[in-house]
């Protein structure tokens, strides 16, 4: 398996109150990944803050739309969907869909969960450059890194570990998230 490049971090992100090592153990101790992980860097949790407000994760090992919600919910935060063709969030989470045969038409949409990815993101208010945090970056020492550098490597990267994956993604989800 090749490895991804280590990019610089993002213009105006917040660090995430976990390390690399914090998200190795928790990887190893509950299953710790990319869902629980964007909730935490989003909301300033630590990674076992946001284990506990995701019902159902210890059993599934993954975070739905539903269940990433209500742990907003229970986190207190405000949150609204947008528009992830008209903006980008100023401060909120990604829901990324892998594409491959699984996002052709005809496939139940139930097939399409297994390839999706969750990311936070940030926008900044004045000149708009934009930051993803992913749990693929977090050798950079803060998980956060341009969305152009996303964009060209980690993207990329995280596809050619998909097998039968088409090469393309979009975002299912937007989540503006109330700082």
């Amino acid at each position: 398996m090749t490895s991804l490049p280590r990019l610089g971090a993002s213009p105006a992100p917040i660090p995430p109150l976990f390390s690399t090592d914090d998200a190795e153990r928790a990887y190893e101790a509950w299953g710790c990944n990319c869902g629980p992980m964007a909730l935490a860097a989003i909301c300033g949790l630590t990674l076992d803050e946001a284990r506990a407000l995701l019902p159902g994760f210890d059993a599934r090992r993954y975070t739905n739309p539903s269940m990433m919600a209500h742990a907003l919910r229970e986190a207190g935060r405000g949150a609204r969907r947008i528009d992830p063709d008209d903006s980008f969030p100023a401060w909120g989470l990604l829901r990324i869909q892998w594409e491959g045969p699984w996002t052709q038409p005809g496939v139940p949409i139930r097939a399409r969960y297994r390839y999706t990815h969750w990311v936070g993101a940030s926008r900044r208010a004045n000149d708009g450059a934009t930051g993803i945090f992913d749990c693929n970056q977090m050798q950079n020492g803060s998980g956060w890194t341009a969305k152009g550098n996303w964009d060209a490597f980690t993207a990329p990267w995280i596809i050619s570990h998909i097998p039968r994956a088409s090469g393309g993604w979009h975002i299912t989800h937007a989540i503006e998230v109330e700082r």
